[in-house]
């Protein structure tokens, strides 16, 4: 497992590397935006999808008994988290998943509760399913986000009866704890509010810190929890497009359900089921690794930054494989700050503002590149700033 190589994905359709020259000008910038991995996937998935791959017929599919012991697996070894297997729904991915429940749990015209600055899907689902966004904004205290409960028990009592968690949280890297969780659950059990949680990210949690899921932490706040995951983060296979919805109420699977037979969008991909088996059942290796590579270039981007650009202060993470760093003093609107990396450092890291308002003059770097990637787009963004200080 050699973290330190760059695989060649240009001219591979990389959403991420083949699409420099329309979104940021040229193709000689570097991406370290969308969170996808530049690492390639434990050998034990290549091997299993080329096996699948060499049967010569991509014929509709069907899951397995291993297929979803695979996942209860998974999820009782490393969360301590027990799920029946009829909770489970298959979905094409987390953010149709976010979509569906949205859709299932709400009527247009209903508040749903985001705490920003979020993962920029988030709003889309609300917006673009006619539901109005109630913004909890997170508060930055000491380097380290924080729930606003005041902020959020508004809402709920103003009528808000959906809520969507990040946890983790991305991009601002927190792993939430027990503590926070369950007074975030107190409040829902409180005023009968629903949770969405993308736990999609729950796997990728650096020494120290412990992931608990939303529903795992009482029955009373299972019944009222759509939790949404995948593989895809974890073990770098978003383009299969496998994800899983776990939902222990039967009425809220029911209606959740309903709306996945009413899209049709319910099928498996045929590399899916094949990819997730062999991630959950051979793949801890390979990512127990990844996380050590990813916390030591976490690690030096912090220094680098506190050593070349004191001015801006990056906020630590506890999880995720991203970095998102406060660059407030520099004074540049979004649009400057774009123009500043494509432009002038020719480096492409994610600008804070499609993640909320609050995320304006943050930035969000993908750690999981290679150190020489990562030294590289922080050595050209910092020459920049150097330069429109001179």
């Amino acid at each position: 497992m050699n973290f330190n190589e760059l695989p060649d994905r240009r001219g591979t359709l990389s959403y991420k590397w083949d699409q420099r020259e329309k979104l940021f000008g040229g193709e000689d910038v570097l991406p370290l935006w969308v969170a996808d991995m530049d690492f390639k996937c434990s050998p034990a998935i290549v091997e299993a999808v080329v096996a699948r791959a060499s049967q010569g017929i991509y014929g509709y599919t069907i899951k397995s008994k291993e297929y979803v012991d695979a996942i209860t697996g998974w999820f009782q070894d490393r969360h301590h988290w027990t799920m029946d297997p009829s909770w489970l729904t298959d979905s094409p991915g987390v953010v149709p998943s976010l979509s569906i429940a949205v859709r299932t749990l709400t009527s247009p015209g209903d508040q749903v509760i985001v705490m920003s600055p979020v993962y920029n899907p988030f709003y889309d689902v609300i917006v673009k399913n006619e539901r109005i966004i109630a913004d909890s904004p997170l508060i930055l205290k000491d380097g380290r986000y924080e729930m606003d409960f005041v902020a959020l028990e508004k809402h709920m009592r103003d009528g808000a009866k959906l809520l969507l968690l990040c946890s983790p949280h991305n991009p601002g890297g927190r792993v939430w704890t027990k503590e926070e969780l369950l007074q975030l659950g107190d409040l829902c059990l409180k005023y009968d509010v629903q949770v969405v949680a993308d736990e999609i990210h729950c796997d990728l949690v650096f020494d120290g810190n412990t992931h608990y899921p939303f529903a795992s932490l009482s029955s009373s706040l299972a019944e009222r929890t759509v939790t949404c995951l995948a593989p895809s983060k974890t073990f770098n296979i978003p383009g299969l497009q496998t994800s899983f919805v776990a939902i222990s109420n039967p009425d809220l699977k029911r209606l959740f359900d309903g709306e996945v037979s009413a899209l049709s969008i319910g099928s498996v991909n045929f590399f899916g089921p094949t990819a997730t088996i062999a991630a959950y059942t051979q793949g801890e290796p390979w990512l127990e690794a990844v996380l050590t590579y990813v916390k030591d270039n976490h690690d030096y981007a912090i220094q680098y930054l506190g050593e070349h650009v004191p001015s801006l202060t990056p906020v630590p993470s506890e999880g995720t494989y991203l970095l998102w760093v406060d660059c407030r003093s520099l004074g540049l609107a979004p649009a400057a700050l774009k123009r500043l990396m494509y432009r002038d450092a020719k480096i492409a890291f994610n600008e804070g503002s499609i993640y909320g308002k609050t995320g304006e003059g943050f930035l969000r770097i993908n750690l999981a590149c290679p150190r020489d990637v990562l030294a590289e787009a922080l050595t050209r963004f910092t020459q920049a700033i150097e330069r429109i200080g001179s």
